[in-house]
């Protein structure tokens, strides 16, 4: 392989990384939403014969709980009215309302919105606030019993044991239905995020009765800072017997209806294990059935209503006269934090840790970051954590990287017999590549090995910038002085004297930010540049305007990234840089930096220019 096409080999993967920014920069708008009518449902749903599995009664269309000839608002006002238990746990705080027993109302207490807004992260919201998101619980009617039988949406429970759900006292409701059936729930919180919720039913005098217990997640419109960035999902997520499945919040109006919902629905029948619910960018919440045991496991949309939704519901109860039974389920919702929710996924919830978004290249996201979390454990700071990560990925990948540095070496040894070579050979590009072919043999030299550091930076920086942006443990770490949040994109600016001065950069995303760029990015174009200078500049012209003006256009390109991928990139510059004169200087190269430097300064002569 000659230089031109050892060059364009290197241009086409350079190409690659470009198209790669660019759709991380610009992606492609989402397709507009189409948002489909709903038919109208009535209130009971008859039992599946196939599997005893009963549908529940359609919540999305009585999500907010309004009863037939009450308005939205009055609703909002009686759920706001309704008396609440409080919750109270090392990390969580919120309440639980007693009109339906929906938990309702929760923020986490260990997360700030931002850096300047110290309120509390909030979860899930009751109806009658901007973006309601709540859990609701009960039992979808069978035989022998009504809507009116079993606790919905409206039901005004009792606070029968407990004044605040903690982790050291669960809380009971009860509610007994006047004709022969008693409810009550039992919920518990631990030390983190899982609520486990038991619902139980006893039959004193009703008689034989069917019924099935059930769970509701329901998000009323869309988030409000939902970010529409395909480099992390943001809407349904779900696992059913091993299968993960992801659907977006613009994909669920495409949903076709399902005659047995009565309304637009994905169906999935769960034989073992499986989870459903939302999943934002650091947040989640999920329903989860106890492993081992069946359910349906329902997504659906309210068009009517712009109402998102997802269900579990458990196989039918039979119970006669003087019979009790119950069901024990749990649900997640809290911050997606890897240790957290490993340590649930070893408790028994199928592949809970699949809930992170991992990509494509999960095979490289999971050690990657599992490298990156026990390597912040021992420095503590997670702008060095990513600079250790660097040199541990670089002393992994330096075997290959010497033979490759190796190979670059000689290949620069072999440039005069090649010069001769092409002056022998004249216009006969089969001879030259004989030519060329035969003295690679000779010579024990691979002339693509030159190219593998190059081509496997492109997995890593993507599997890299994939873990930065979307683990909740890089968001707001800080690094030291103006680099408070290693998620985020470099804060400063020529405005603010790279940080030298108190006052703000340019707000990121905007043109300013771009144009005037932050110390990162401009140290990232810097080492890129020192990167090339190891060689000197290609004889054609065009591939020398190329390559003088890569480095300057990556600078701004990628300005707006993480300033914790910046930082990466910067380190493994460096180091490569390194390794590689180092290397090739053993092997009888030389590389003249400072000269090829000046040489880049030297303008053409005007006698070379009129040739």
């Amino acid at each position: 392989m000659d230089d031109q096409n050892k060059n364009l080999l290197l241009a086409t993967g350079l190409s690659f990384v470009v198209i790669l920014v660019w759709f991380l920069l610009f992606p492609p708008p989402p397709p507009e939403e189409q948002v489909a009518e709903a038919p109208e449902t009535s209130d009971t749903r008859p039992l599946d014969a196939g599997d005893g599995v009963a549908t529940a009664p359609s919540v999305a269309p009585d999500a907010t709980g309004t009863p037939a000839g009450t308005t939205a608002a009055e609703t909002a006002t009686a759920i706001a009215d309704a008396p609440r238990v409080q919750i109270d746990t090392p990390r969580l705080e919120g309440s639980i309302s007693l009109l339906g027993g929906r938990i309702d109302a929760l923020q986490l207490k260990d997360y700030q919105v931002s850096l300047d807004d110290p309120e509390k992260v909030t979860v899930l919201s009751p109806v009658g606030t901007p973006a309601p998101y709540y859990a609701l619980y009960g039992w979808a009617p069978g035989q022998g019993l009504t809507l009116d039988d079993v606790p919905g949406a409206n039901t005004e429970w009792t606070l029968e044991s407990g004044d605040e759900l903690t982790t050291e006292s669960p809380i009971t409701l009860v509610w007994d239905n006047g004709n022969g059936l008693t409810f009550r729930r039992i919920i518990e919180v631990d030390d983190h995020y899982m609520f486990t919720v038991s619902q139980e039913v006893e039959n004193t005098g009703a008689g034989t009765v069917s019924l099935a217990p059930f769970g509701v997640l329901a998000r009323h419109g869309e988030p409000q800072n939902l970010k529409n960035f395909w480099i992390v999902h943001e809407g349904v997520i779900s696992m059913a017997d091993g299968e993960l499945t992801e659907i977006d919040y613009d994909d669920m109006p495409d949903f076709e209806v399902d005659p047995a919902e009565g309304a637009q629905a994905e169906v999935t029948r769960v034989t073992e294990n499986g989870w459903i619910g939302f999943t934002d960018h650091y947040w989640m919440s999920t329903l989860i059935p106890e492993p081992g045991s069946a359910f349906k496991s329902v997504a659906k949309y309210d068009g009517r209503r712009d109402i998102y939704q997802t269900e579990t519901v458990l196989p039918t109860q039979t119970l006669s006269d003087g019979q009790s039974t119950g069901v024990t389920t749990q649900l997640f919702s809290g911050a997606k934090e890897w240790e957290t929710i490993r340590g649930y996924q070893e408790q028994g919830i199928d592949r809970f840790i699949d809930s992170i978004d991992w990509g494509w290249f999960f095979f490289l996201t999971k050690p990657i970051f599992w490298l990156l979390h026990n390597i912040h454990n021992l420095i503590g700071n997670m702008g060095w954590s990513i600079i250790g990560l660097t040199l541990l990925l670089k002393a992994l990948l330096f075997p290959l990287a010497y033979k490759s540095y190796i190979s670059m070496a000689k290949m620069k040894e072999l440039q005069p017999e090649m010069e001769k070579l092409k002056e022998a050979a004249g216009d006969d590009r089969q001879k030259l590549q004989q030519g060329m072919m035969e003295l690679y043999k000779k010579e024990k030299v691979n002339p693509a090995a030159g190219c593998l550091p190059i081509l496997l930076q492109i997995p890593i920086f993507f599997s890299l910038y994939k873990v930065i942006f979307v683990t909740i443990e890089l968001r707001q770490q800080p690094w030291f002085g103006p680099f408070r949040d290693l998620s985020a994109p470099d804060p400063t600016s020529i405005m603010n004297l790279f940080g030298l001065m108190p006052w703000a950069g340019p707000e990121a995303g905007t043109l300013m930010a771009t144009i005037l760029i932050g110390i990162l990015p401009l140290c990232l174009g810097v080492s890129m540049w020192l990167q090339q200078k190891l060689n000197p500049a290609p004889a054609d012209p065009t591939q020398q305007m190329i390559f003088a003006w890569m480095p300057w256009v990556f600078m701004f390109m990628l300005g707006s990234f993480a300033s914790g991928l910046v930082i990466y990139w910067i380190s493994n510059n460096m180091i490569t840089f390194t390794q590689q004169y180092l290397i090739m200087r053993s092997q009888g190269y030389t590389p003249d930096v400072f000269g090829n430097i000046k040489s880049g300064f030297k303008k053409t002569p005007k006698s070379d220019e009129t040739k």
